[in-house]
């Protein structure tokens, strides 16, 4: 008999994950739009776009003292409270340098919401449905990057630059709402032994350096993809390159429950591989595309590979390490993913000046030739329940209570 997945626990998190995404893509594409209405210069506004990541992956290296002097549950709330506070400031404070101090405050909540939902989420699916759960978790978010950015470019376009910041802020009050009936997270307090990280595994958690390094090189190419492909689309002379995105979501939305199930079923193998081949086949389609039937074909193994392969790489890593470093897990994933996707797109920015954006996109297919090489070679030395199973190790005397 299967483990209850759908609990109020769970389905308060994934509701409040997708509210938290909500509220983010609808300031991604109009946060440098309202940047540029006010008079920012290329690098001003280059460096509201980049500084956002940045900021998220160094609140992630105090997410253990986070866990040890607030729990995971108050940890959520602060970061939901710093988004909501970084939305308004956008609206009140109508100069660069506010706008530049918010968004780094933005990235700090946005990067402690995501870390411990996450942690959150693990803590309280049934291990032999960690795969489906995980999916599941993050089908909020991919609705979101479908058609939040839509809203938000309407928001600022038609109504005002104070409709749209109020309405993420909303949405992200909803998170809040939301998260409140879920009574999971807890506050770990160590007794016999205080374990000491390292700044290396504040960034990357140890253990985890396989995964890790895969989520850097999809990060790479799935951020390239997000970026340049309406660049491409208009060096093409494709139209309507907007169609791209949902249909290629509406494949991440059908991909990730059956992905899910046939990861803890089969293991690693039964979707990793597919995963990346269906995301290669996605990448060649791209670059052979030259009319919207071709690209909108591309989207559908672009959206099939992506659905496969984030939720995994996700369970991979929180399945490495003890219940009481998932916290930390977490946050390896998202700083892994946000390395790779922010460098990979100043990269490849870069390789697309010089070769242009439909040969960059063979640059991108190398990246994932190699995710490809290093999946495989993980996979011959640690067998195909690498992922499915997880580590085994002996978890230290903590004490555990309830925030």
């Amino acid at each position: 008999m299967k483990e209850t997945l759908w609990t109020r626990d769970f389905v308060a998190l994934v509701l409040a994950n997708g509210f938290l995404f909500a509220g983010f893509h609808f300031l991604l594409p109009t946060i440098t739009l309202y940047a540029a209405s006010l008079g920012a210069t290329g690098g001003e506004i280059g460096l509201i776009g980049g500084i956002f990541g940045y900021s998220a992956i160094c609140i992630r290296l105090f997410t253990d003292a986070g866990v040890h002097h607030l729990g995971k549950k108050k940890c959520l709330y602060l970061g939901l409270a710093l988004s909501i506070l970084a939305t308004v400031s956008y609206y009140m404070f109508s100069s660069i340098h506010a706008i530049v101090a918010a968004r780094i405050l933005h990235g700090f909540g946005f990067g402690m919401s995501t870390t411990f939902a996450a942690a959150i989420v693990a803590d309280i699916i049934p291990a032999s449905r960690r795969g489906e759960g995980i999916g599941y978790f993050g089908l909020g978010s991919t609705v979101m990057m479908a058609l939040a950015p839509a809203v938000g470019l309407f928001l600022l376009s038609e109504i005002g630059p104070s409709a749209l910041f109020f309405s993420s802020a909303a949405v992200s009050f909803l998170a809040v709402l939301t998260a409140g009936f879920c009574h999971a997270g807890r506050k770990i307090r160590r007794v016999e032994v205080i374990e000491k990280t390292s700044l290396r595994d504040c960034i990357c958690e140890t253990g985890t350096g396989l995964p890790s390094v895969l989520t850097i090189l999809f990060g790479a190419a799935y951020g390239s993809v997000n970026t340049y492909i309406a660049m491409m689309a208009a060096e093409a002379h494709i139209g309507n390159a907007g169609l791209f995105f949902i249909v290629g979501t509406l494949f991440v939305f059908i991909s990730r429950p059956f992905g899910g199930r046939l990861l803890d079923s089969k293991g690693a193998f039964a979707v990793i591989v597919p995963g990346s081949v269906s995301y290669l086949i996605g990448l060649l389609l791209i670059m052979a595309a030259h009319s919207l039937t071709v690209l909108l074909a591309a989207s559908v193994f672009y959206g099939l590979g992506a659905g496969l392969l984030l939720p995994a790489l996700l369970t991979w890593i929180l399945n490495m390490v003890r219940p009481e470093r998932r916290s930390s897990a977490s946050a390896t994933f998202y700083n892994m993913l946000d390395i790779g996707t922010s460098t990979g797109i100043l990269v490849l920015g870069v390789v697309a000046g010089m070769v242009g954006y439909r040969n960059m996109y063979w640059s991108v297919t190398a990246l994932m030739i190699c995710f490809s090489v290093l999946f495989m070679f993980c996979h011959y030395h640690y067998g195909n329940d690498c992922i499915a199973s997880p580590k085994a190790v002996k978890r230290p005397v903590a004490d555990i209570h309830k925030d």
